[in-house]
């Protein structure tokens, strides 16, 4: 009688947990292929104009101006020494060595590279266009 309980405990969950199991690879097979479509649409995986979007750091644009205290880059326009600067003074605030938070220095250091990676084009685009402006220079070498 009890071997009879037991089986049917054991079908049982076998079945809970499949069914939980089918349920999970759905969401997950899903899940992927809505990240494959916006990849196809957003191949950067930045857009300043809808600030959610998030880059490889897993942060929002807008996130990143709120931990660093900066205005949002509009056009890709931001001043890079403000946000380098309020990057090096709470990265050195929250250094665990002193006594701060290795979380609060990380989400920091995020927050940079995704300010970064916003205004990476712009200024690939604006140094491109200078090089264009002052013409091409290749630099010469002597053989000995």
């Amino acid at each position: 009688m009890a071997h009879r309980i037991i089986t049917q405990i054991v079908v049982t969950g076998s079945r809970v947990l499949g069914r939980a199991l089918t349920e999970a690879y759905k969401q997950a097979q899903a899940s992927s292929n809505y990240a494959r479509a916006q990849a196809k649409i957003n191949p950067n995986g930045t857009s300043s104009s809808r600030g959610g979007v998030l880059g490889s750091s897993g942060m929002t644009l807008d996130e990143a101006c709120k931990v660093l205290n900066v205005k949002p880059p509009s056009g890709a326009q931001t001043n890079v020494e403000e946000v380098m600067e309020r990057f090096k003074k709470l990265f050195d605030a929250n250094d665990p060595q002193k006594g701060g938070s290795f979380y609060l220095q990380s989400k920091v250091l995020r927050a940079r590279e995704r300010i970064e990676a916003e205004i990476r084009p712009a200024m690939e685009k604006a140094a491109q266009e200078a090089e264009v402006k002052e013409g091409f220079k290749p630099k010469l070498y002597k053989d000995r």
